[in-house]
């Protein structure tokens, strides 16, 4: 694909012109990479109505890049060569899509570019804190090391997300059953037993009533709900993935009763533990703030992490530009940070507070998932107890009237 850019160089001058990518992400590693300063980045091709049908076809899960890193960090932990390595996962991948990929890097490192400049070409795969490790070890010659991390990083990120998908499945087919069950009641019993109802002129508790309201409004009505209902989904995913709808959902989520909690701790162990690998790999502080930032999965903390390296720049010390930011950073972080800058050892200290918070996260699922599953049989005990009450209390007082 090929993107318009606007940006400045290390010198201020203004730059625009035209690069080309597999996607937006790969075009700003590479206008990144050439050191400029990104000022606006868009897609000058006319995008094609079949092109979502193709790019899920070719996706590849984070299942699969997960595996090829651990592979790969196995055969450079090993000292067998970058391209060797390569060659052989390209043999053991069975995923075709990241297969062919592999392949393509392969190549590309054959033909003289770093494994960096590789991986950059393929940014739809590869996120911008993968190829930022990368490119960082590169620098330090720690590659097989950086690899291994990222292996450990990505198997860890899996597991925790799918603890988090297992804690949610429950309450979700629980919820899907009590609207399909309220569904039915309302689309199709109560219409059924209303003319009985009416014709036995018998006095209809409150819930009766209501689902009666319910079933008739639906009935008459049910195209433009519809209608409605799907404009309204459309428009909420569309603004969602807007940058503005993706800061304001950021902040919404750490502000949530007890969820917000959770993804604080999430978002601070992610932090953490990639700015410690890289300050212990030699990159200075800011530049690894700077990369780590990529890795939260929060607009909302890269920005602030992004506020922290521009202090850190300042001459600030990046204990107190954490303590500044107490809404996203609790104080243990910028009190073990301290301890950090003052004994020399930053990156063990900030390995610590990524251990910390990720068993803190590791709980606070368990703790939530101990307490759901109470709550919704509860939930779900007074929703199906309304149902067939409404149901029932009418039919009683038919059966009295007769």
């Amino acid at each position: 694909m090929k993107f318009k850019y606007t940006a400045r160089t290390q010198t201020g001058e203004l730059q625009t012109g035209f690069v080309e990518g597999v996607n937006r992400e790969a075009a700003y590693n590479i206008l990144i990479g050439n050191n400029l300063y990104l000022l606006s980045l868009e897609s000058s091709e006319v995008p094609h109505w079949y092109d979502p049908a193709v790019n899920f076809l070719k996706k590849v899960k984070k299942k699969d890049v997960m595996i090829f890193t651990r592979q790969f960090a196995v055969l450079l932990g090993a000292k067998i060569s970058l391209g060797d390595s390569l060659k052989n996962v390209y043999k053991q991948t069975a995923n075709l899509a990241l297969r062919e990929t592999i392949g393509e890097v392969s190549s590309d490192v054959d033909s003289g570019l770093s494994l960096s400049q590789a991986l950059e070409r393929h940014g739809e795969i590869f996120s911008n804190f993968y190829i930022s490790m990368i490119r960082s070890a590169e620098i330090t010659g720690r590659v097989d090391e950086v690899v291994n991390f990222l292996a450990d990083y990505l198997e860890k990120e899996y597991v925790f997300g799918t603890k988090i998908k297992g804690a949610l499945t429950y309450p979700a087919i629980v919820f899907a059953l009590i609207f399909v069950v309220a569904g039915i009641m309302v689309g199709f019993v109560f219409p059924q037993l209303t003319p009985i109802f009416k014709e036995a002129n018998i006095d209809l508790p409150f819930f009766t009533k209501i689902f009666i309201f319910l079933g008739d409004f639906v009935a008459r009505w049910w195209l433009v709900l519809l209608i409605f209902s799907v404009m309204i989904i459309i428009s909420l995913i569309n603004y969602f993935k807007s940058p503005e709808g993706k800061v304001v959902f950021d902040e919404v989520a750490v502000k949530l009763p007890v969820f917000g909690n959770l993804f604080k701790q999430t978002y601070v162990a992610r932090f953490a533990e990639s700015a410690s690998v890289l300050i212990k790999g030699g990159i200075p502080v800011a530049q690894a703030l700077e990369i780590s930032s990529h890795t939260v999965g929060s607009i909302v903390y890269r920005d602030s992490i992004k506020d922290l390296a521009d202090a850190v720049r300042e001459g600030v010390l990046l204990s107190n530009a954490i303590e500044q930011n107490s809404a996203y950073f609790p104080s243990l972080v910028s009190q073990m940070v301290a301890v950090g800058e003052s004994t020399g050892q930053l990156d063990a200290l900030l390995a610590r507070v990524a251990d910390f918070y990720t068993r803190e996260a590791g709980e606070t699922i368990d703790n939530l998932v101990e307490l759901i599953q109470p709550a919704l049989m509860i939930v779900m005990g007074v929703a199906v107890g309304i149902l067939f009450a409404a149901v029932l209390l009418p039919m009683y007082g038919l059966v009295q009237a007769f």
